[in-house]
């Protein structure tokens, strides 16, 4: 049956290998179990059940992921997407969750409306291979940054904006927790440079092991006060009446309380131009880095994969959370050999057990997943060897889009600017033959986009 499904075989993988795979993504993902009721209990809304919802949308659009395409990319409740929804339209603009929540739906019908046509699929292909090669390694700076960060290795600095953390005079609390990052990151590579398979699961699992004996002998001692949490699994109950409470309330009348309608289609398309483009972006970089794009760097399942993040969406809005997008922490699943949809129907699974095992998840310490991000960023940047760099139309408009993810901590700025960059240098220079029409199109957008919406 399994194979039937995903034609294990035909890509080279086993049930147990794309299970691993699947694991290793999920643990990568788990983080969002914790840090989106965070953010978005903000406005208001009930933590518990955002967690739930967050579980509940993942689960769907994983599965989707899996019969839809048969590609093992997982998906979430986007970072940057949630904070959008919560600091700009609800803290800052004053609008209600409600109203939030309905403005993700609509734009998740309009993504499931571009998936069944061939215009999310033709700004995919019209995307030149050298910018699709940058992509993958951005998004390898990108989530290596997100590893770093989250670890507590980068801090914020008021003269150079980011610093290493002092490990000198904090090694009882988040210096200690970096520290088992950069040891996690080793065990990762001395079991890959083995040629250990789960090598990023085995390490994720073996450092957070590390650090429970460091808390068992009173090295590591928890202080919620300065999140720094026990690090032994936790158990609890899922909060059922909190999701209740966040079930439905898109279409409720406090969605449409002080309704303005240009506000609402500005709110709307910036939720869905950052999706479409930060979908497109893993899409490509996470393909790109498993093999899976053609000849002609196009993806075959795409169409899929694309209605798979839409109707994630939905639901999200339908149960209580903010976009749903394909992660780029699918990279560590890939990386870990997933080639099919069961890695993604394995993360899948895994999201609905979180409802029920959701403390014990959540305890998956910062320090183990981001020693998997470092790691997975490290082997996604190899493929910016692929970019010509003796031709200066091809290598600018890359390096632009390289630097632009992690700098500017976002994938569909690194993709707008890339595009920018390349229409601009291969228009002025003459090489007009490069550019596809719609090329054209995508960069006067973005130009528009930056100079109308930010």
């Amino acid at each position: 049956m399994l194979e039937k499904s995903f034609k294990l075989k035909e890509r080279g993988v086993t049930v147990k290998g794309e299970l691993a795979a699947g694991l290793t993504t999920f643990m990568t993902m788990a983080y969002i179990l914790a840090v989106n009721p965070d953010i978005l209990s903000v406005t208001g809304m009930n933590p518990g059940g955002v967690l739930i919802a967050t579980a509940l949308s993942s689960a769907v659009a994983c599965v989707c992921m899996a019969f839809f395409a048969n590609l093992p990319f997982a998906l979430a409740p986007g970072m940057g997407l949630n904070a959008y929804f919560a600091f700009t339209v609800v803290l800052q603009m004053g609008y209600s969750w409600q109203f939030a929540l309905f403005a993700v739906f609509v734009e998740g019908l309009i993504f499931i409306l571009l998936s069944l046509t061939n215009v999310r699929e033709a700004i995919f292909n019209a995307i030149p291979l050298t910018l699709k090669h940058a992509v993958g390694a951005g998004i390898g700076l990108f989530i290596a940054f997100i590893g770093l960060q989250n670890s507590g290795l980068v801090q914020g600095d008021p003269a150079t904006l980011v610093a290493c953390v002092p490990f000198k005079d904090d090694m009882t609390g988040v210096g200690l927790l970096s520290l088992l990052t950069l040891l996690g990151v080793v065990l990762i590579g001395v079991l890959a440079y083995k040629k250990i398979k789960g090598a990023l699961l085995i390490g994720m699992v073996g450092i957070w092991i590390v650090g429970i004996v460091l808390q068992a002998a009173g090295l590591y001692v928890p202080n919620p006060e300065i999140e720094l949490f026990s690090l032994y699994p936790a158990w609890g109950l899922p909060d059922f009446a909190g999701f209740g409470s966040l079930v439905g309330q898109a279409f409720s009348s406090t969605a449409f309380a002080n309704f303005n309608i240009p506000d609402f289609l500005i709110i709307m398309f910036s939720f869905l131009f950052v999706d479409i483009f930060d979908t497109l972006g893993t899409l490509i970089g996470v393909a790109d880095k498993a093999g899976m794009l053609d000849e002609e760097g196009r993806l075959p399942q795409i169409k899929g994969a694309l209605m798979a993040d839409a109707v994630g969406t939905v639901v999200g809005a339908v149960t209580g959370t903010s976009t749903v997008t394909t992660y780029v922490e699918s990279a560590s699943g890939v990386a870990e050999g997933g080639r099919t949809g069961l890695t993604a129907l394995t993360t899948g699974v895994l999201f609905l057990l979180a409802i029920i095992l959701a403390p014990i998840f959540i305890s998956i310490p910062s320090f183990a997943t981001s020693a998997a991000l470092i790691y997975v960023g490290f082997l996604m940047l190899s493929s910016i060897v692929k970019v010509d760099f003796s031709d200066i139309s091809e290598a600018l408009p890359a390096y632009v889009a390289l630097f632009a993810m992690p700098f500017f901590y976002s994938i569909s700025h690194g993709i707008m600017f890339g595009i920018i960059f390349y229409v601009l240098i291969n228009l002025i220079t003459g090489n007009t033959k490069k550019i596809s029409p719609l090329m054209y199109v995508l960069a006067l957008a973005f130009i528009l986009k930056f100079a109308l919406l930010g």
